[in-house]
């Protein structure tokens, strides 16, 4: 390679790397192998966050506390939780603050031998429990039985709180015949041939939320949104229009196939459906008002240990700047 050809390449090289350095960055914290990361991933490839003016950093951790010490921290920006977590913040005089990124809950899924087809033939079963004793899919289950067949599941029920691969794991091995597991990892059970009896979406009603509430979301300082407008907004337009790309394009689903890690194309199929399903078509008063209702029956079933000393959601959790 001649001196002036290298020189050139060294040149445009620069060139890049100072164009990169100019832009603004938006910093944030997700968990290394959660679903979050295939849309981050669609940002980068086809640039949206250039394109929106800014530069989308990517910082992987090991758990979800992880991430949340990373925001308070100042390390990173934005992080991807619920907002339970941000009503408790606020509540406690904290700035934090909340958009949707998707709709998606989970389900009980059942081995299709085990002789289970409604909440009544759980009783003295085993089941496997993502998230622990005040995870929300398992909180809305138990509010709806009790609604509808009178009884509070945690008394008929032999409960085993479990990380969630390790709960699909007991479940293909035959070692538990139900499990309430997260919306991703539901969907790979599906497609190893369990059978899902009660989506926890399909709950909403029974319990009087009137339409689907985010359940998890972009979780931000206000004070950060207000001091760097043009950021936040470019961002949250960046993750609309992969939103977007995702739930149009089966080609793009081909292409970070890889980063789903679906280990068959049923399960990949299965994944591919159930994401689309969880993309928010709306972020409005409404679906404001269905949270706070939701809020209540979490609050009745999940106490202080989930809500905290809170009663209401706190005003503010969801933010109003940005709407669609």
């Amino acid at each position: 390679m001649s001196i002036g050809i290298l020189t050139l390449i060294i040149v445009c090289l620069s060139g890049l790397q100072n164009s990169i350095a100019k832009e603004p960055q938006v910093t944030v914290g997700v968990l290394k192998f959660g679903t979050v990361n295939w849309e981050l991933n669609v940002v980068k490839h086809h640039k949206l966050d250039f394109k929106e003016g800014y530069n989308l950093l990517v910082k992987g951790f090991g758990g979800k506390n992880a991430t949340a010490v990373a925001l308070q921290g100042g390390a990173v920006e934005a992080i991807v939780t619920d907002w339970i977590w941000v009503s408790r913040q606020r509540f406690a005089g904290r700035d934090y603050t909340f958009v949707p990124h998707s709709v998606a809950v989970g389900g009980l899924v059942v081995h299709p031998n085990a002789g289970i087809n409604s909440l009544k033939d759980l009783r003295g079963k085993k089941v496997g429990i993502a998230g622990g004793p005040v995870d929300k899919n398992w909180l809305m289950l138990r509010a709806y039985a009790k609604k509808t067949i009178g009884i509070d599941l945690k008394e008929i029920v032999e409960p085993v709180f479990a990380a969630p691969p390790l709960l699909n794991k007991f479940m293909l091995k035959g070692e538990i015949p139900v499990v309430l597991n997260f919306w991703h990892y539901g969907a790979r059970l599906k497609a190893a041939g369990m059978k899902e009896i009660v989506r926890v979406i399909d709950l909403l009603p029974g319990l009087g939320v009137k339409r689907r509430p985010p359940l998890i979301g972009w979780v931000f300082s206000e004070v950060w949104a207000k001091r760097e407008p043009k950021k936040i907004q470019s961002f949250l337009r960046s993750l609309r229009a992969a939103k977007t790309i995702l739930e149009k394009s089966d080609a793009e689903w081909e292409r970070i196939k890889p980063v789903t890690k679906a280990k068959n194309e049923s399960t990949f199929i299965a994944l591919r459906n159930a994401y689309r399903l969880g993309i928010p078509q709306s972020f409005g008063d409404e679906d404001v008002a269905a949270a706070e209702t939701l809020f209540k029956v979490l609050a009745k079933y999940g106490g202080k240990d989930l809500v905290g000393n809170s009663t209401t959601l706190t005003p503010g959790t969801f933010w109003s700047g940005f709407r669609y």
